[in-house]
């Protein structure tokens, strides 16, 4: 029996690599087509092309690993079928239990290629894709808006003058620096008491961020004057401001200034990019920046379960190609079974798609809605096996 199943597994595993590999060969041609309007631009060559595709080969391989396990397995499963070896199978002791078995481990093993796939190899490579074309290309990847991009910022230990912050920034660098600052600070009642506009910013890991060509607009605080009326002992006149307090605006210049907060370079770069591109542990960081600014991170959090959810899927897809084994040639050819696996696939992502953004729509739990799909697809999966063992 252990020869058996080292046979199935093979032959699936086998299967689905060569279904991976022709699916992602597809689409790094896509994307070479695509990138070839570029060519010529500054130093952009076609040899700068071809190894931005290749660092792209990653992310594709991570997306398309649950479609390519289900066309793979389809594609084992009704070969044996074809060529009577399952029917050899089943008589030598192969019970739809052990089946089942052994095709979870295969999906198990993919299930860990593609988190490897997702948490450790994409991202960086996609960055480093982005980077090297932004180099030859000369324009640079990481712009916001026409506004620039947006993060609020909460000091809970700064003095009164300054509890939040509001920062808009134009550019973020690849090397970490930061272009086209302004940062509006304001006092516990939301007045406005300072903008700061500096020209650039470089992050210091541990200190914070030296900024230069630094411009600080300082704004009084009418509230701080003390109504008409008998000064208590020890404080000043009525209707002069408290020690300390700024009675006219000011404007502070500076070639360079230390400012600290807790956001990085990496929280702007998750601003740019689309959560689902993002790596869960970028994810996590990021939705505790937003919940200690007292932010929404449902969407956030939807992509990080997302992301939790996501390597299962193969074993949910491979779950799915079960029942065709059990469905004799004359049921269908192979690559009308093909063709059905695929079709699954698409229902499946499209299913998935449309939830999700249901549920964020109507703000429900995230965890239910990355799980619930999968759960789904897997009770069908089990349904349709019972059913065609049954006849």
């Amino acid at each position: 029996m252990r020869t058996l199943r080292r046979y199935l597994g093979r032959e699936i595993a086998n299967a689905t690599l060569f279904v991976l590999a022709a699916l992602v060969g597809i689409f790094s041609l896509f994307d070479l087509i695509n990138e070839l309007g570029d060519l010529g631009r500054s130093a952009y060559r076609f040899g700068a092309a071809v190894l931005h595709v290749v660092l792209l080969v990653p992310a594709h391989a991570y997306d398309l690993m649950p479609i390519a396990a289900l066309i793979g397995t389809i594609y084992a499963l009704s070969k044996l079928a074809s060529n009577s070896e399952f029917t050899i199978m089943r008589v030598s002791g192969m019970s739809t239990r052990r089946l089942v078995d052994a095709v979870f481990w295969v999906g198990v093993g993919f299930a860990v290629l593609t988190y490897v796939f997702g948490e450790v190899v994409a991202p960086p490579a996609e960055e480093l894709a982005q980077r090297l074309k932004s180099h030859a290309v000369g324009v640079h990847p990481f712009q916001g808006s026409r506004s620039g991009i947006w993060v609020r910022d909460v000091v809970p230990g700064a003095p009164a003058g300054q509890r939040m912050r509001f920062v808009n920034v134009q550019a973020v660098h690849n090397d970490g620096e930061v272009d086209g600052w302004r940062i509006f600070s304001f006092d516990r009642a939301l007045r406005l008491r300072s903008i700061t506009a500096a020209g650039r910013g470089q992050y210091l890991r541990g200190q914070g961020w030296m900024l230069t060509d630094v411009v600080e607009t300082q704004y009084p605080v009418v509230a701080a004057l003390r109504p008409v009326g008998a000064a208590p002992p020890g404080l000043p006149e009525p209707g002069a401001a408290a020690p300390g307090v700024l009675t006219q605006t000011r404007i502070v210049r500076e070639p360079t200034m230390m400012w600290t907060s807790d956001l990085t370079p990496e929280i702007f770069g998750v601003l740019l990019v689309k959560p689902e591109k993002l790596s869960g542990y970028s994810l996590y960081r990021y939705i505790r920046h937003l919940d200690e600014n007292h932010q929404r991170t449902e969407r956030y959090m939807l992509a990080l379960w997302q992301k939790v959810f996501y390597p299962p899927v193969v074993i949910v897809m491979m779950a799915l190609a079960l029942p065709f084994a059990y469905l004799h040639v004359r049921a269908g050819t192979v690559s009308l079974k093909i063709f059905a696996g695929i079709m699954i696939g698409v229902v499946f992502y499209a299913i998935n798609k449309i939830f999700s953004n249901l549920g964020i729509i109507n703000t429900w739990p995230p965890v239910v809605v990355a799980a619930l799909p999968g759960m789904v697809a897997f009770t069908i999966a089990l349904g349709a096996l019972y059913w065609v063992e049954r006849r």
